[in-house]
């Protein structure tokens, strides 16, 4: 996998480049009226949908945290309150996901966000070479080894996702 610099990329892209981190950018026409934006991105780049994550936020115990699964499952929030070691968890709502993490929905990325927030990622995720993670806008992946996923993150890993 090479290393694509972004010039003016996203803030995502910004902080591979920063990192050092190899990743390739893929991007595809997004369809607007697409049922799923993770569905869409698979389907478009030819991939296994459970290769494609998703970045989800929700509120645990009264604070957001980020949730990293596979698109072709859901997220289980008792498991992610369980890795997070709260109480409970539920979806954050939209708009407070977007100021947080400075990105629209459906274009959430786990990298570069806005506010530095707890972050779980699925351990499936580390059964793949490399994985696709949104590059912050809606039409634009980014793939990179799992691993550097979680280091960029300084994420948990925990088995969160249920089919």
């Amino acid at each position: 996998m090479a290393k694509k610099k972004t010039a003016g990329g996203t803030p995502a892209t910004v902080a591979l480049d920063a990192a050092g981190v190899p990743f390739t950018l893929h991007e595809y026409a997004h369809d607007p009226a697409a049922a799923s934006y993770g569905a869409e991105a698979a389907e478009a780049m030819g991939v296994s949908p459970g290769r494609v994550l998703k970045t989800l936020l929700a509120e645990a115990d009264g604070a957001l945290a980020v949730a990293v699964v596979p698109v072709s499952g859901q997220l289980d929030l008792k498991a992610l309150a369980a890795a997070l070691g709260t109480k409970r968890a539920a979806m954050a709502d939209p708009a407070a996901a977007e100021r947080s993490t400075g990105y629209v929905v459906g274009g959430i990325s786990p990298l570069g966000q806005r506010r530095k927030l707890r972050t779980v990622v699925d351990s499936g995720a580390l059964d793949h070479p490399t994985v696709f993670v949104s590059a912050g806008k809606r039409g634009a992946e980014v793939e990179l080894a799992p691993a550097d996923l979680v280091r960029l993150t300084a994420a948990l890993t925990a088995p969160i996702a249920r089919d």
